[in-house]
């Protein structure tokens, strides 16, 4: 395990390490996704493989996908931002077992595993345990205080797994210029070592999202703080919620490629529970008014 400056940096530098004797990489992530990944496989000049994320396939990756065989890193994103989806134990250890068969880099961003609604969501980690990788080869996992203890700015992660490539990222390192500020160890420190805010966090989320379940007749999600709403086109959507409500939401064309996310909204549902359910039924007043025009 390493200590990071938060996870944005390894997902924009890890990439850089491993791939960069390569001559022509290929990286395949979650699509839509964490807009650092398509900013990590540019400065890698590497081949993107879009590992389409749609209502079809429940939001999960296409583990048969053939292209996978010639890929070098795979980058996974569960729970998921943004579609709040989550894999079990055991798909997640389908994907482990792919990654030794292809000798790929296996790398899941875990950023909002500690924001489940019932049940604990398993690690890649757990997952590579689980079907007797026991030295993680090929794998590896990111995590960071940001949603955790509700603070992006404090910019505290880690990432683990696979000692022998940890061991050579290490050194890299040093000479990135990442180390963490001495104040903000001491923060971050704190915050680690308590469950109990975290604990609290959970409840709020919990019940954020059993709101928008009930509120916008939607499946509750199983983690994170989103909801992935479907809409007929997600700009004009966007736009007009924002003009006859108040209410912001983000676009899914911004964080999809390949027309991937353009029939989607997402919902961050970060505030108390009072001004959720008041945003949540602008929402809801906001859908049934397009229904009857």
């Amino acid at each position: 395990m390493i200590p990071t400056f938060g996870t944005r940096e390894v997902l924009f530098n890890f990439p850089q390490f491993l791939l960069h004797d390569m001559k022509n990489p290929t990286i395949a992530f979650t699509n839509p996704f964490y807009q650092i990944y398509e900013g990590a496989a540019i400065a890698c000049r590497a081949e993107v493989i879009y590992l389409n994320l749609t209502k079809e396939n429940s939001f999960k990756p296409d583990i048969e996908d053939i292209r996978l065989k010639d890929t070098n890193l795979v980058i996974l994103n569960f729970p998921n931002n943004p579609t709040a989806s989550t894999m079990s134990l055991e798909e997640l250890g389908d994907w482990v077992k792919l990654a030794l068969k292809y000798d790929f880099v296996l790398l899941n961003d875990e950023c909002y595993s500690e924001l489940y609604t019932d049940k604990p969501q398993p690690s890649l980690l757990q997952a590579s345990e689980f079907v007797g990788n026991h030295d993680f080869k090929n794998i590896l996992v990111i995590n960071s205080i940001s949603k955790r203890s509700s603070a992006p700015g404090l910019r505290s992660g880690f990432i683990a797994g696979d000692k022998d490539i940890l061991r050579e990222y290490l050194k890299y390192r040093t000479y990135v210029g990442t180390a963490i500020p001495l104040p903000l160890q001491k923060a971050a420190t704190v915050a680690w070592i308590d469950e109990e805010h975290v604990e609290k966090a959970r409840a709020i989320y919990k019940e954020n999202l059993e709101l928008a379940s009930e509120i916008l007749g939607i499946e509750k999600s199983e983690a994170t703080f989103y909801v992935w709403l479907e809409v007929d086109d997600d700009l004009e959507f966007t736009k007009n919620l924002y003009k006859e409500k108040n209410v912001k939401v983000l676009p899914g064309s911004f964080l999809g490629r390949e027309g991937i996310g353009s029939a989607y909204v997402r919902i961050a549902l970060v505030e108390n529970s009072d001004k959720t359910k008041e945003v949540l039924t602008r929402i809801n007043d906001f859908i049934k008014n397009r229904i009857v025009k």
